[in-house]
């Protein structure tokens, strides 16, 4: 176990939106450092940004791109779902931003209407180490999954990705942490993702769709509610300036050109229409409608309302 100096946590949020059936939690983690912008997206520059005066003030400052770490607790058709599940507590890690974290990430959850034990549904985007965190938790040296009741689904390619690849130290450490716990148990299902269609679902209004380039297996979360539908992107879009300049790509994707791709595909599919697009590494507000403008996308932003807790 790390002995690393907590980082302190983000302010608590009762943050939601309402999709007509489908409800959705912001659950926030920790604000990922400053540096992490420009490391992760290192040509998302201050005249790329200037270029977008829209991203300022929430989701940049006046040099670099803000990111944060938070997951999404989602209600449909009676089940409960968290939608990747950050850092985690107490983790040896090799970034010191991410190291022995000590929030209080399970207690938002639980005040959201989601403790862990009523959990149905876990979704894992994609097997890297800031979305499975909480997949697990200590217990004495070991580590357990942290919703015992819960189904971990994550994409059959990325899945079969991860168990084919030669691990570094660090990504090691985290499989067997935060993955294989969850393997070994029993509750982790690869699901089959076709590369191209409309996506299989889950759970009641419940998708998951293919959005390879981050990872060769990545996918996103669609929510058909009654009302409207939303997106939740896992990294195929970090940051919001990749809807001005879709061609940024993170310095860790495995396919830059197949993540362009992806990105283009999907902020083309929501432009102009109501439906929602909720980054999971977009910093406050979080949400919002995608537009077209001069040539490019751009994100009007949809800071959620209050949501009661989930019954």
């Amino acid at each position: 176990m790390s002995t690393a100096t907590p980082r302190p946590s983000a302010p608590a949020t009762s943050t939601g939106w309402s999709l007509g059936g489908i409800t959705v939690h912001r659950v926030d983690e920790i604000e990922l450092p400053r540096q992490t912008g420009p490391w992760l997206l290192p040509d998302a520059t201050k005249g790329v940004l200037d270029q977008a005066p829209w991203l300022r003030p929430d989701f940049a400052d006046a040099e670099a791109p803000r990111l944060a770490s938070h997951s999404f607790a989602v209600r449909a058709g009676g089940l409960r779902i968290v939608v990747d599940t950050g850092i985690g507590n107490a983790k040896p890690r090799a970034n010191p931003a991410w190291n022995g974290l000590d929030t209080d990430f399970l207690e938002r959850l639980t005040a959201a209407g989601f403790p862990p034990e009523s959990v149905d549904l876990v979704i894992t985007t994609h097997l890297h180490t800031d979305h499975v965190g909480w997949n697990t938790r200590p217990a004495g040296d070991d580590w357990v999954p942290t919703f015992p009741n819960a189904r971990y689904l994550t994409g059959r390619t990325e899945w079969d990705h991860w168990a084919a690849a030669d691990l570094d130290p660090a990504r090691a450490q985290m499989f067997r942490d935060s993955v294989h716990p969850v393997r070994d148990a029993g509750q982790y299902e690869p699901v089959a993702v076709p590369e191209q269609g409309p996506g299989v679902e889950v759970a009641p209004g419940v998708l998951l769709v293919p959005a390879a380039g981050h990872t060769p297996g990545q996918i996103a979360v669609e929510l058909r509610g009654g009302d409207r539908r939303a997106l939740i992107t896992g990294d195929s879009i970090h940051h919001p300036v990749q809807l001005s300049h879709p061609h940024v790509s993170s310095c860790v994707d495995t396919d830059p050109a197949q993540a362009v791709r992806t990105r283009t595909r999907l902020l083309d599919a929501l432009a102009d229409t109501d439906a929602l697009l909720l980054g999971t590494h977009f910093p406050h507000p979080t949400g919002g409608t995608v537009r077209r403008e001069d040539g490019r996308y751009r994100l009007l932003a949809e800071p959620g309302t209050a949501l009661p807790a989930a019954a």
